[in-house]
């Protein structure tokens, strides 16, 4: 067996280093708001607004970006929530794609909502619901911390 794949110009897949994603939990009461993604990757999947972090943007300027591309919205203060380190490998324990994704948090303020060119649908989802939008795990999970920490009486939105 020879070494690591190598990746294409350009290509997700079998990267020399992680790449970095952005997701954003936006709140609005017990309502989390999730966008049906449009292109891969993970088309066609429910998911949290978010996607790359590009070069010379901060991790809250991507944040925000990826937000207002993608729905429209613009928000106040953010709050880091988690990362996640989304590794997977190929069948020959090569890592085919690696993600390190950092997960921030809003409190919906207001504003009208308006899918992106890379987003099918949008929808408001209470945690309930999360079994027939297919939400995967880990986005559960940091749903999970932001809504805990509102619950907790810990600011999302934390003054300067």
């Amino acid at each position: 067996m020879a070494g690591q794949p190598r990746a294409h110009n350009h290509s997700r897949e079998y990267p020399k280093h992680p790449l970095i994603g952005i997701g954003i939990i936006v709140l609005r009461g017990e309502e989390v708001l999730l966008i049906k993604r449009g292109r891969p990757p993970a088309q066609f999947a429910w998911s949290l607004p978010g996607g790359g972090q590009e070069l010379g943007e901060t991790a809250e300027a991507a944040a925000r970006r990826e937000l207002l591309e993608e729905t429209g919205l613009t928000v106040g203060p953010l709050t880091l929530i988690a990362h996640v380190d989304s590794i997977h490998r190929d069948e020959h324990d090569f890592v085919q794609f690696h993600y390190t994704i950092l997960d921030f948090a809003a409190v919906y303020k207001g504003g009208e909502i308006k899918a992106g060119d890379d987003v099918i649908d949008i929808a408001w989802v209470h945690p309930k619901q999360f079994d027939a939008y297919e939400l995967w795990a880990e986005a559960r999970r940091v749903i999970g911390l932001a809504v805990s920490k509102l619950r907790l009486g810990i600011s999302l939105n934390p003054a300067p």
